[in-house]
């Protein structure tokens, strides 16, 4: 599986790529030290899952995107 976290550059959320990682949970630990978000949300497809990031108003700031 192989998970791209993605940051919001403005314009999209899948904007700016900020790296690859082979789990969730490090692309999590990445994610914290990146981005400030305050909720994780987890959303799973038939081939992938994606967490997104939002902030204290719930407005998206980022995306994991996770495909197996």
């Amino acid at each position: 599986m192989i998970c791209k976290l993605y940051k919001w550059n403005g314009r999209f959320i899948e904007g700016e790529l900020l790296g690859q990682h082979k789990t969730q949970a490090l692309a999590l630990k990445r994610a914290k030290k990146e981005i400030e978000f305050k909720f994780a949300v987890k959303d799973k497809q038939k081939n992938e899952t994606l967490i997104w990031l939002d902030d204290e108003n719930h407005s998206p700031v980022g995306v994991i995107v996770c495909k197996k």
